[in-house]
């Protein structure tokens, strides 16, 4: 597996830091004195090592792992004599960068170098450093030495509470560990050190760069399916570990696993951290896969006086995706979704893809798309959706990616009105006591500084072909990504979610507008659905859902149930379909075919709400 490290550049420092200089590098007072040091007296009892920046000699140490491969290589030594301190790490990774370590498991070594500290993704990303040794020589001293025994990660060894926290946009870099008391400081106390879990419950499948995501905790916030539900900013599952392999493929191939499936055996290795993730087990050891992948999800089928809307996001799609997607996309569609009546598709992309020449138009993308539903036994959709100005609402560069509507015309209808276009706002008219919009389809307030680098929401109003003269309005909405938040392992806890604001923003807007609707018409059915990138608890959902005008169907579900998307081995909420009064009671079904599975057509699972208008 090739390294995923970049711009690496190690940053020396002391446990008081004075200033940080241009380069990345930081000057600071020398605490402690390097002389006659071990391990433990390198890594120190906080984060930064007390002889950052210093020279050792001949430190002792028992090479425990090698990384022979990519731009990082290195190995990790660990003192088979460890203090009583529980707080010192015992391990250290010594650099060597492209060259390959010439020492093999189990030798004896005294090694010497200066006492680094790199910060992954580089300082400014937020995250935390590793200690490491730079510019290091060393001597083979014996081989075939013992290695320390692995400490084992478990519900009796990884704390319940998560990290520490230092006030809000402040380091808890200087502060003492902790690792009775806090999952981020057992972690960081053992930096290095060989650790293992046992019998691992897989809780984020197998991804492009062969890693997967475990727990420690098996019980703590399990999902329906086996996997960890994020409930909570105050939990961030603490037991969640990052897999990755130190074994070459050819010898091992990494594990395919589905979230539901587990390690059986012992997985064991140093425990590293990158920007990827954090916290993450280098394998030297490698458990089985066992028992079977949840089996994908089918919804039922909508009665004849049910309106079925979906939502779905489709991951960047565009005339350039193999067509293998699409049919797999149709075939969810389908089957698992079976053929809801509406459905609002985020990350469509332009009929170029990711070229940046200037086109954005979707024609040849959603024709792609429903020619496959159509082949797969689905109804022959019709859509609409705007053309966005040309890179104004973000996502892959040269893109374009835009919400859209596909709908079945043979049991739903759409009310078109013109004048819909990328910059002008729609509104919300009165047509005789009824609701009505000034441009179906529509966006909401386009202008407006919430929407910069961003997608615009798009409404539309729609009828039930059985019931003449009913209205049921959509608001297909994309909100922007969490790019630029801290990371929940960052240095700085609580970590900033300086994202936030912006989606809050856009909330508040899309609430507005339904309260407009409901202004005009106290009865009118709304079906606010897509990507929101936030949770159900969060303050975005908060600001959509004020004045009680909108209900977040997510939150009516058993919470076990409450996840659409996992990520770094969190199964969370990012998806959501919310209604007005008059539509409450309606039918709401997460469908779980993506998310949990290493071979997965989208990142996100879809959604359907079965409605009575």
């Amino acid at each position: 597996m090739p390294s995923r490290r970049s711009l690496r550049t190690p940053v020396a420092v002391s446990a008081v830091v004075c200033a940080a200089l241009a380069g990345g590098l930081l000057t600071a007072t020398q605490s402690a004195s390097a002389a006659g040091a071990r391990i433990h007296d390198i890594q120190g009892s906080t984060r930064i090592s007390p002889l950052a920046g210093q020279q050792v000699s001949e430190v002792p140490g028992t090479v425990t792992a090698i990384r022979s491969f990519g731009s990082a290589r290195g190995f990790w030594v660990q003192d088979p004599q460890p203090d009583r301190n529980p707080a010192t790490s015992e391990a250290v990774f010594v650099y060597t960068g492209k060259e390959t370590p010439k020492v093999a498991v189990g030798d004896a070594i005294t090694f010497s170098g200066t006492v680094s500290e790199y910060y992954p993704g580089g300082k400014d990303a937020g995250l935390q450093s590793v200690t490491e040794i730079t510019d290091a020589t060393w001597k083979v001293t014996s081989s075939g030495a013992p290695l320390p025994a692995a400490f084992k990660l478990n519900p009796s060894s990884v704390p319940n509470r998560y990290a520490p926290t230092a006030g809000d946009g402040k380091s808890i870099e200087s502060l003492k560990l902790r690792p009775t008391s806090y999952a981020l400081d057992r972690y960081e106390s053992l930096e290095g050190m060989r650790v293992a879990v046992a019998d691992a419950p897989v809780v984020g499948a197998t991804n492009t760069h062969h890693e997967l995501w475990t727990t420690a905790e098996p019980r703590h916030h399990r999902t329906a399916r086996g996997g960890t539900l994020y409930r909570s900013y105050a939990d961030p599952n603490g037991g969640r570990i990052k897999l990755a392999s130190l074994i070459p493929f050819a010898e091992q191939p990494f594990p395919v696993a589905d979230v539901g499936q587990k390690l059986t055996g012992t997985t064991a290795g140093p425990l590293d951290y990158d920007n990827f993730g954090g916290y993450t087990l280098q394998a030297t050891e490698l458990g089985k896969v066992a028992g079977t992948s949840p089996e994908p999800e089918t919804t039922r089928k909508q009665k004849s006086d049910e309106l079925a809307v979906a939502t779905y996001n489709v991951e960047n799609l565009s005339p350039t995706t193999p067509q293998a997607k699409f049919d797999r996309l149709a075939k969810a569609l389908v089957h698992n979704l079976s053929s809801p009546d509406v459905v609002a598709l985020e990350e469509v992309q332009d009929d170029s893809g990711a070229k940046d020449n200037g086109v954005v138009t979707a024609g040849e993308t959603l024709k792609k798309l429903t020619d496959a539903i159509k082949a797969a036994g689905g109804p022959a959709y019709d859509w609409r959706q705007i053309d966005p100005v040309n890179d104004k609402d973000g996502g892959q560069p040269g893109g374009n990616i835009r919400t859209a509507f596909l709908f079945n015309p043979d049991r739903a209808s759409f009310t078109d009105v013109k004048g819909g276009d990328a910059t002008t706002p729609v509104k919300v008219v009165d047509d005789h006591g009824k609701a009505t919009l000034s441009a179906s389809p529509g966006r909401i307030a386009p202008a407006d500084e919430a929407w910069n680098d961003s997608r615009k929401p798009l409404v539309g109003q729609f009828s039930v072909k059985s019931r003449p003269g009913s209205r049921v309005f959509v608001i297909a909405n994309h909100f922007n990504s969490k790019g630029g938040d801290q990371s929940l392992d960052s240095r700085f806890q609580p970590p900033a979610r300086s994202s936030e604001t912006q989606r809050t923003a856009q909330a508040k807007l899309v609430n507005g507008f339904v309260k407009d609707l409901l202004a005009k018409d106290p009865k009118a059915g709304v079906v606010v659905a897509g990507d929101l990138n936030d949770y159900e608890f969060s303050p975005a959902l908060k600001d959509l859902t004020a004045g009680g005008v909108l209900t977040d169907q997510v939150r009516r579900l058993p919470a076990a149930e409450r996840y659409g998307y996992v990520y770094n081995g969190n199964s969370q909420v990012l998806d959501h379909m919310l209604t007005t009064r008059p539509l409450t009671r309606s039918d709401y079904d997460i469908v779980h075919i993506n998310a949990e599975y290493a071979d997965q057509a989208s990142d996100h699972d879809p959604q359907v709400l079965r409605i009575k208008p």
